[in-house]
């Protein structure tokens, strides 16, 4: 089946996208298809996603990000598919590390969405467990004919003195997004939108804070302007620390992602490249003096 001719047969399955009598529009992302349908967006799982998505964690935490007040509202989600249809904002503007650095105020306008999703009080079912993660793709990678980043057991060893940082004491737990692509926000100016759920957990909130700023490229103004907004003050020093740390552990993370779309044959991206920039940029990270003293701050 064609692709125009499989979307056609889905949208006569669902009653919110019968109306709709135009040619949907093919939108954004990286390993999944999505279309805007009317007032509708209709999103269709990519090749591979079973491997490491929870799709019904995915749809509790869309319906939860939604009530929250977060994201749009949820009109049909299947965990057994992994079809999604959402409400179509309109009036918005799709981000990138071009539009943060251009629209005023909208690092704050991030954060403060952040902020409302973490203090909501919503409980995802699955708990977003880095190292855990980690280990789990480095299991899906050793099944695939796919070689790591020359080098990456040994920043991984170096990353044990993150992990027992971060055991030092307990961390906060809050229903996070886990995966703050620049394109998972939309903007209207006055408001900040978040989509794409699929990353979703409990998780330290300070974690989408650093992968925003690591996403977007955020300089040092951006990252004062998102801690100072999320915490509508000064953050703690503990607070900044984990912020930063985060940036290279999502680094150290994300390499593995974009292999597993490198083996499963992902076309949306050069997935060696991707993996590689991420590698050599945590590793970069964790090299400085700057990454030592925060993670003193987190122990402390």
């Amino acid at each position: 089946m064609t692709d125009d001719a499989e979307i056609d047969a889905l949208i006569r399955q669902f009653p919110a996208l019968r109306a709709f009598d135009g040619r949907p529009e093919r939108m954004g992302g990286l390993t999944n298809r999505v279309y805007r349908v009317g007032d509708a967006v209709l999103r269709l799982p990519g090749k591979g996603t079973e491997e490491y998505i929870d799709r019904a964690n995915e749809a509790a935490a869309a319906q939860a990000a939604a009530v929250a007040g977060v994201s749009p509202e949820v009109i049909h989600a299947d965990p057994a598919s992994g079809i999604m249809v959402t409400r179509f904002i309109p009036g918005t503007v799709t981000m990138s590390p071009t539009a943060f650095k251009a629209r005023p105020g909208s690092p704050a306008r991030a954060a403060r969405a952040f902020a409302r999703l973490h203090a909501s009080g919503a409980r995802f079912p699955a708990r977003f467990e880095l190292f855990a993660m980690i280990d789990d793709y480095l299991r899906l990678l050793s099944g695939k004919d796919m070689a790591l980043p020359e080098g990456y057991h040994d920043v991984l060893r170096e990353a044990e003195v993150v992990r027992a940082a971060l055991a030092a004491r307990e961390l906060p737990l809050a229903p996070c997004h886990c995966d703050p692509l620049c394109e998972n926000f939309l903007d209207t100016g006055s408001r900040m939108w978040i989509v794409d759920w699929e990353y979703s957990g409990m998780n330290d909130p300070m974690w989408d804070l650093g992968d925003l700023s690591v996403e977007a490229g955020f300089d040092d103004a951006q990252d004062a302007e998102m801690m100072q907004a999320y915490f509508n003050g000064p953050a703690s020093p503990r607070d900044w620390g984990r912020m930063v740390i985060y940036k290279a552990m999502c680094d150290l993370l994300w390499t593995l992602w974009g292999l597993i779309q490198l083996a499963n044959q992902n076309p949306a991206d050069d997935f060696r490249t991707y993996a590689d920039g991420r590698f050599a940029r945590c590793r970069a990270l964790m090299g400085t003096g700057d990454f030592a003293r925060h993670l003193a701050a987190i122990a402390a």
